[in-house]
């Protein structure tokens, strides 16, 4: 599944060429893509133009120019935001496109296995001075976001007795981080991730977030991490990134910091890779 730094290459791309255009059709091919909206997505988004790109964590949104209003886009496993001029052959699992009124490049949702959606969705306040989709009020914000609070954080996630890799999968109390990045950061904090949060000093707690932040951070720099076709930018283009991982999918290969083979255990129906000697239990 695509996380922040994936999801935050797309909304950049979007950013650039999907607002301040007026929207002239929505063609909607999958009910399940867009929650069975059909016929509101017409009448909300048609005649209307997106604003800017937003994002928390793992979903985005355009808010619309009536000021009230937004697209919400999450990319689930296998969703892609691609720009293609008309003439481009539809893709095979094009779900939903939006066409402009200037005839140029149109936005295409594409999600082979229809875990995403685009919905549309009233905005609210965010607590200080944003706005955000009403349906996405309970994701926490993000450790890129200026207004993250590393206190709370910190003083929430030492409260618990969970496995610290279980947490940092909790979209409600920091979101954006997945399998492949929750990985990566632990290993650069030599944290096991099975090790209880409550265990962890607010200092290692604290450093453990700056890891986090770097390696989102220089993910970003590299288009984000593709290990196949499934996620690419708004030009279909793939990420780099998996050049540069320590951890996630490297069982049996040497760790870059002492050479022990990574190992790799069962997780919430998932995988863990982790070096046995830089992070103890």
């Amino acid at each position: 599944m695509p996380e922040l730094p994936e999801v935050e290459v797309v909304r950049r791309g979007v950013g650039q060429w999907a607002t301040q255009r007026v929207i002239s059709q929505v063609e909607v091919r999958h009910a399940r893509a867009v929650r069975r909206q059909e016929a509101e997505l017409s009448a909300v988004l048609v005649g209307r133009t997106f604003v800017c790109a937003s994002r928390r964590g793992k979903y985005l949104w355009l808010p619309l120019d009536d000021g009230d209003q937004c697209l919400v886009v999450h990319l689930g496993m296998s969703g892609q935001l691609l720009m293609q001029l008309a003439e481009q052959a539809d893709e095979l699992h094009l779900r939903v496109r939006f066409a402009f009124a200037d005839d140029g490049p149109q936005l295409r949702f594409v999600d082979q296995r229809t875990f995403g959606s685009v919905t549309t969705d009233v905005l609210v306040s965010d607590g200080l001075e944003g706005q955000i989709p009403r349906a996405i009020q309970h994701i926490a914000r993000d450790p890129l976001d200026p207004a993250f609070d590393d206190e709370l954080f910190i003083a929430r996630l030492r409260k618990k007795d969970s496995e610290i890799k279980r947490l940092l999968l909790d979209q409600s109390l920091i979101s954006g981080i997945g399998n492949i990045y929750a990985d990566e950061s632990l290993w650069r904090s030599r944290i096991h991730s099975t090790r209880a949060a409550s265990s962890v000093s607010k200092s290692k707690v604290r450093s453990l977030l700056a890891d986090v932040r770097a390696v989102m951070t220089e993910a970003l720099a590299q288009g984000g991490t593709s290990f196949d076709s499934l996620y690419v930018n708004v030009n279909g283009e793939s990420g780099y990134f998996s050049r540069a991982l320590n951890a996630y999918g490297r069982e049996g290969e040497p760790c870059n910091r002492c050479s022990t083979p990574i190992r790799r255990s069962r997780f919430m129906n998932r995988s863990s890779f982790y070096c046995p000697r830089c992070q103890r239990v």
